[in-house]
């Protein structure tokens, strides 16, 4: 990789017309970010009259996300529609706030305490297994791996913060859910700046699918306050937790917003993160059939507890390396408060910085054969290798890093190491003959394409 900060130059993406990349952004953010990549590990780009800079190298997201966080801040255009679905929860607010909340949450995501959501974890996983097993015919079951995923994911997330299934196609919250996470796409890259106000039929549904969701949440937060019953959730760890610096509980908008964001931000990514890497299973059989093995040698024809989780090694190998080809969340933007340097170069005060996750992911210097998948990048001897290469530890960042790394890393981790684990064992997953190649579509996270990912799959 060229060292653009020693040739004094800083690379930029050529764009055509006034509006720039705009267009193609809109159109191609892959294919874009990856162009730019190949450009440097810096790179400018232009929205119309407005400029911008690309980062791809762990250095500089260590720049933005530790160094000089203070600097950078997420008052962007996604962020400000994300707030629309999220409210102001840990994912999007900022400063004291965020401090704040972060303080009163963070107990509910302790290991001990997601040890406790392992049973929710394997049952979900465990029926849905049950599921397949009585669909699959001599022939095998073709279903949609992508749809699957979000329904056991979805789950998950219901019973874990408030102890409801809220996957089923009639349940008024599952429904609603659903919809404003793929009303997200069109209200970010809609060419108007307030479109989320126009009042087109997909506006109109967005806002009532909103005051369905809380309406839901705002019932089940009256109901535990006036129940004599006990629940172990998530939603009572908020309600319980104080603040130990001002003693000081989350109010009903607080808690509102943060169970929006243990359900929208957190089923999405671990559904999608988990389709990929059944996708990429069916292409590898040798290393499905050792994620096989290490299942049975593990579990037996029993269900997973609490301590068997850090005994799926590899299961846990396959799922950070597909979740490292395709992040879930795979770029993010900050706003520069004030004037900066980043790798040599100029940021001016106001200028947005995307931070190409997926890149980085992929980036020569970290990963040897980058595209190639490879779960033994994973173990123990390559990971502390790894973090002693300069900036070596923000190379597999799907969680993003720093302050604001994701507080359910470690409880999408265990779920995704659990289901793998689960399903591995029980199940052969081969691409459907004719189907063609997923491709990968950015939107809240790196979906399928049509959230579509059809897959032949066989009992063991």
């Amino acid at each position: 990789m060229v060292s653009y900060a020693k040739v004094g130059k800083l690379p930029e993406l050529e764009a055509k017309g006034w509006a720039g990349h705009f267009t193609s952004m809109r159109k191609d953010p892959l294919g874009t970010m990856e162009q730019a990549a190949a450009m440097g590990d810096i790179v400018r780009l232009r929205f119309g009259p407005i400029y911008a800079y690309g980062v791809f190298h762990p250095a500089h997201a260590q720049h933005v996300l530790v160094q000089n966080v203070h600097n950078y801040e997420k008052q962007t255009r996604g962020y400000a529609k994300l707030r629309l679905l999220l409210g102001n929860g840990l994912v999007t607010s900022e400063g004291d706030f965020w401090k704040r909340q972060r303080r009163i949450a963070q107990p509910a995501f302790h290991r001990e305490r997601i040890a406790g959501f392992v049973e929710t974890m394997a049952k979900a996983t465990d029926d849905l297994a049950k599921r397949w097993t009585q669909a699959a015919g001599p022939s095998g079951l073709h279903t949609n791996v992508s749809e699957d995923m979000m329904k056991l994911t979805l789950r998950i997330a219901g019973e874990t913060l408030c102890s409801l299934d809220i996957s089923k196609d009639a349940d008024r919250l599952g429904g609603s859910l659903k919809h404003v996470l793929e009303h997200f796409h069109w209200l970010t890259n809609a060419p108007f700046p307030f479109p989320e106000y126009m009042p087109t039929l997909g506006n109109l549904r967005f806002w009532r699918s909103m005051r369905n969701i809380e309406a839901v949440i705002v019932r089940i937060i009256e109901e535990r306050r006036r129940s004599p019953k006990v629940f172990h959730d998530l939603l009572s760890m908020y309600m319980e937790a104080v603040d130990e610096e001002t003693g000081e509980k989350m109010n009903d908008r607080q808690l509102i917003d943060e169970a929006k964001t243990v359900l929208g931000a957190g089923y999405e990514t671990t559904a999608v993160g988990l389709s990929w890497t059944l996708y990429i299973l069916s292409q590898h059989p040798q290393v499905a059939e050792r994620l096989a093995e290490e299942a049975t040698s593990v579990l037996g024809d029993r269900l997973p507890t609490p301590e068997d989780v850090p005994k799926l090694v590899y299961a846990s190998q396959v799922f950070r390396e597909a979740m490292r080809l395709y992040p879930p969340v795979w770029a993010f933007a900050r706003r520069a408060k004030e004037d900066d340097v980043i790798g040599g170069f100029d940021i001016p005060k106001g200028s947005i910085v995307f931070v190409g996750i997926r890149n980085i992911h992929r980036h020569a210097d970290y990963w040897e054969h980058p595209l190639t998948f490879d779960p033994e990048r994973f173990s123990p001897e390559q990971v502390e290798a790894r973090r002693k290469l300069p900036s070596g530890r923000l190379a597999f960042m799907p969680f993003i890093a720093g302050q604001r790394k994701c507080i359910g890393d470690h409880f999408a981790l265990t779920e995704g190491a659990i289901v793998l684990a689960m399903l591995g064992q029980r199940f052969r997953f081969e691409r459907v003959p004719g189907a063609g190649e997923i491709i990968p579509e950015p939107r809240l996270s790196l979906r399928p394409k049509d959230s579509r990912m059809p897959m032949l799959i066989r009992t063991r």
